[in-house]
Parts: structure tokens; sequence; C-alpha cells
């Protein structure tokens, strides 16, 4: 945990500190590093963005208001507060202004993660040369979480002109021959849903086919493929839109029965990251509990709340992670790691057996929470007013399962702790919980 001091200091400036001192707080710190007497909060809140706070760029009108009463008369949170968003077609910092401009409280990057965040942690591929896919600062954004060699799809297509047919107009007017200056791609990196999906999936799979090898013939016979690292499976999302918009996951679901139909085997991920994927929420504990440590509070976070409005990335995420936390005490025993991606179904959520102690007890330390609760709010995808089976045992268990293909649907896991109308709700629901009277 020592890294995290560093980590938050430089969020500190001397008119804080002032300001502080005239408010007549006892210690000279502030923000998230800051000195506070009373009260302090055992619990941290996490929260989904779209949907919840926002609906495209339109901020939703309880989000003001929920936030209100998470920070107090010098902009300080009061609580520890991550935002937890399975976007990925920008840096972090960038969304931790848009979040401050629409909330009207001090934002910082520390306080968010994309779904790209976790790959920081996926330190054994840093040095490839990986192949991005996604909109926006793609090169950047791979760079920013550690990648050293990086190409991007146009660079690819760049390189080898005559792969992308799809678009008439975009087809080379001249006979060409491919311009090789790119190494040979060892890995491919999913950030999000691209612009032009038809090109994408075309020099994907050729690469998954080619094993990198764009020169040579596709191996349709081949057992494996390059290692395929995927962020963001919603399927859908929440815009200004009346009804919910293709996310990443359906891109992901056009990828998979491509491949599929052309070799006959399944296309195998070497991890997902994003919600639900439990990595995502063991890194946002991580980053709660720096919170809380560089306030200098005594009592650990034992109480995570996981607000959001997708049953299937938010409320199965949260749930999934708050099993993980009750059997976090056998998970050295390998059967009790073998029963828990038995009951998920999932063969790329949890890291091998044998990552386990590597990649999240040395990187990011045990958890202090002991819980994760999720809270459904109806400002999103989930819609309370559609039609309800007239068995009432049937309501969500018996929804078409619009998770990803490597989580197996369970129904315990997507049923919410709680459903409230909006954000605010959300927030005095978990005050009135934690018997929380902000100061």
């Amino acid at each position: 945990m020592r890294g995290l001091l560093p980590f938050y200091r430089g969020l500190c400036t001397l008119s804080n500190r002032q300001a502080r001192r005239k408010a007549g707080f006892v210690g000279s710190r502030c923000g998230l590093c800051g000195t506070i007497n009373k009260p302090q909060p055992r619990f941290g809140l996490l929260f989904d963005i779209d949907g919840v706070l926002v609906r495209g760029r339109m901020p939703i009108p309880a989000a003001k208001k929920a936030f209100e009463k998470l920070v107090d008369s010098q902009g300080q949170f009061v609580v520890p507060v991550v935002f937890v968003t399975n976007a990925g077609n920008c840096l972090r910092q960038t969304k931790a202004d848009q979040l401050s401009h629409i909330l009207g409280v001090p934002i910082s990057q520390d306080q968010v993660i994309m779904s790209h965040s976790p790959l920081r942690m996926l330190k054994k591929f840093h040095d490839k040369c990986v192949l991005v896919s996604g909109q926006g600062p793609v090169l950047e954004i791979a760079k920013n979480v550690g990648f050293k060699n990086v190409v991007s799809i146009d660079m690819l297509r760049e390189s080898y002109p005559l792969l992308d047919m799809v678009d008439h107009n975009r087809r080379p007017k001249l006979p060409t021959n491919p311009i090789i200056n790119l190494p040979k791609v060892e890995a491919l990196v999913l950030f999000g849903e691209p612009i032009r999906w038809e090109t994408n999936l075309q020099l994907i799979t050729d690469v998954l086919l080619t094993n990198g090898n764009l020169s040579s013939l596709h191996q349709t016979q081949e057992r494996s493929h390059l290692p395929l690292l995927a962020c963001n499976m919603d399927l859908m999302w929440m815009a200004e839109a009346n009804s919910p918009r293709f996310g990443h996951g359906t891109f992901l679901v056009c990828l998979e029965n491509i491949y599929k139909k052309i070799t006959g085997r399944e296309l195998k991920y070497e991890a997902l990251m994003g919600k639900p994927s439990e990595l995502t929420y063991h890194f946002a504990e991580y980053l709660i509990r720096g919170q809380a440590m560089l306030k200098q509070w005594k009592q650990p976070i034992t109480s995570l709340y996981a607000i959001g409005d997708n049953l299937m990335t938010d409320i199965y995420g949260a749930n999934l992670y708050n099993r993980y936390l009750e059997e976090r005490a056998a998970r050295k025993n390998p059967k009790a790691v073998a029963k828990m991606a038995a009951a998920t179904g999932s063969t790329a959520a949890l890291p091998r057996e044998e990552e386990i102690d590597s990649l999240w007890e040395t990187e990011l330390a045990l958890p202090s929470a002991t819980s994760c609760k999720s809270i459904l709010v109806c400002t999103g995808v989930y819609n309370p007013n559609a039609e309800v089976p007239s068995d009432a045992n049937r309501c969500i268990k018996e929804t078409v399962f619009h998770g990803h293909r490597d989580f197996r649907f369970d129904p315990a896991l997507v049923e919410p702790g709680h459903i409230v109308q909006d954000v605010a709700e959300a927030v005095e629901l978990i005050f009135e919980q934690e018997k929380f009277v902000p100061q």
C-alpha cells in the first residue's frame, strides 16, 4: 500500500490547505489526503456513469443533488468515491474533467476507472507488439496503460491497403503492393466499439487467422490464436435516445460469430476487462482503500456500494465481486477456485489459478472490504415499466441474458440488492443504512 501515497499526494494544493485552516479543520492536508475529525465512513461508493449520472452528454438532474451530499463546504469528498465506467474511448483525465463539469465538484483522474484501466496490471503484454481497436486516442490510451509497441487498425490498413474491401469508395484506385513497415503483431487489445465495424472486423480476423503475419494465407486449422484482450462487454448502453444503443459487447458478438463461422472454433480471450469482471471491481476497491488511507481514517473500509443502471454489467459485476469477497478466505484452496469458476461460467473473468496471487494480491494487496452491495437505478438501461411475466418467479430471472458469452447466466447475480428511482435516492438509502451523517 506504500505506493498509494505518492499516487494521491499530487492532488494537494496550498490553496486547499489554507481553505481548510480557515474552515477550522485540524491538520494541514487537503482533499483526498486531508485529515478529517468526524465522521469516518466505513464504506465506499462505486458509481456507473452512463444512465446513472448522464445520458449521452446530458446530465441526469438527480446527479447534482446526490453529489451535494457527498462533498463538504470545501468541495472535498466526505466518503471515498470511484467512478467505474465501461467507456474506453478516452483517457481517465478527460473523463474526470467531464465529470467535474457535469457534477460541479472537482474530480481527479485517480477517482476514475475506465474499462481499460486494469490493463496496466497485465504487465506480461506491455513489451509485445499489440494491435489496438476502438475509437478516440487509442494509441495514447494504450501507451498510458503501459504498452510500449502499439499498432492501430488505421496503421495496419495503410500498410496493407488490399485488405479492407467492403466499402467500394475506400478500395485502392490502382493496383498496389503491401507497404511492409510494421512489426509483427503479437497480441490484440480491443478497447471499445470502433467507427468502421466492417474494417475492424476484417483486419482483426485477418490478424487472428494469420497469427499476425498478414502477408500469409489464412490458417483456419490452427488450434490457437494470438492473445486477445477485450475491454467493455456492454451489449447496449443508454444515451439520449429512448432505447439503448449498441455497445462494444455487440461488436464482440459479431467478432466471435465470424471467427466461429470461419474456423468452427470458439474465439478465446486471454482476459475480459470492464464490468462485470471481478478484476475491475478489485481495482476500484484498491482506489477506495487508498483514498481512505490518505484521509488517515483509522477504520477500514468494509462495505462497498455499486450504483448502476444495467442488470447484466453493473448488478452482475457487483454481486460477482461480493461473492468473491465472501469466498476470499477459501481462494487459496483449488477446489474453491474451481467452484467459483463453475458458478460464474466464466473462462476469462477469473485470472488463472497461478496468477491470482501475482495479479491481485501482489499488485493491489488484499481487499479490506467484506461486502459489495448492488443498487439499481431506473434512469438508464433498466426499464421498470417493462412487461412483467404473469409468473412472478420468472420476472428478472427469465429475461434474455445480455451478458457476455463467457459469463454464464446466474439468476442470483442479476438480482439487485435495492432498486431506487435515481442516484440521489441511492445515496440517501446508503447514508440511512450506514447511519452516516456528514458534518
